[in-house]
């Protein structure tokens, strides 16, 4: 069996690849941090569609104590097995201008965003590298790109996980794993919740929002074995609204 983790595979992007994963042949280990229903629902819709080598996994990825306890548990119960695939998807909001930008609205975004990079892909790199076949997908952003006003704590965090993305391939290259992150544009999940579609619409070439399933496709390509020689790289799906 070949095993997949995706955090934050409950809902909108995370909830794509889950369900595109899962129809490429991985057993999807769904990690989530608090909504139940929705994480069920998930699992459900990945066996309803005959997939159903599916469990979830609940953990917060900004807690590291909780990531290795989650992690270690499950390598415990899979002795024989390791995750090949890596989606570090799970991410948050708390936009403001800088100047009125609370201390926890930076430290959390910061640690859901970023420091979850660290505190799931340590814990399971080293059995990628043992095994000498591994795939990272890391799920950037446009403002970690080119920076968008009123997301400073988000921008340096999609940012810094842009930059860990390049340093840990060329670490890790040797060993046939490779290391790159997906930076959607505005795409229709509940991170857009607030946003005026249709004025930021007109803003790009394609005239649209994407869907979570434009972006699982960049994802799952990635996470294949026809994307061995794409290591490093940081793939846009934003519309052309930054090139």
């Amino acid at each position: 069996m070949k095993y997949a983790l995706v955090t934050g595979g409950s809902r909108g992007i995370g909830r794509a690849v889950s369900l595109k994963l899962a129809s490429m042949g991985y057993s999807v280990v769904i990690n989530y941090a608090g909504n139940d229903a929705a994480a069920n629902e998930t699992l459900a819709l990945i066996k309803d569609a005959g997939y159903p080598a599916a469990e979830l996994l609940k953990f917060d990825v900004s807690n590291a104590e909780q990531c290795a306890a989650a992690i270690e548990g499950w390598q415990a119960a899979h002795p024989d097995d390791y995750i090949e695939v890596l989606v570090n998807n799970a991410g948050i909001r708390r936009d403001n201008l800088l100047l009125w930008m609370e201390n926890e609205d930076w430290l959390k975004v910061l640690n859901t965003n970023l420091n979850s990079f660290y505190n799931v892909t340590k814990p399971l790199i080293q059995s990628m590298v043992v095994k000498k076949y591994g795939r990272i997908v890391n799920m950037a952003s446009l403002s970690g790109q080119k920076g968008l006003p009123g997301q400073t704590n988000y921008a340096a965090a999609k940012g810094g996980l842009i930059a860990a993305t390049k340093a840990l391939a060329q670490e890790v290259a040797k060993k046939r794993v490779t290391v790159n992150a997906v930076a959607p544009g505005f795409v229709k999940t509940d991170m857009v919740e607030g946003l005026d579609e249709k004025a930021l619409s007109a803003q790009i070439p394609a005239g649209r929002f994407g869907t979570p399933e434009e972006v699982a496709a960049v994802v799952a390509f990635l996470a294949s074995p026809e994307a061995a020689y794409v290591n490093g790289e940081v793939i846009a799906v934003n519309g052309a609204l930054y090139t």
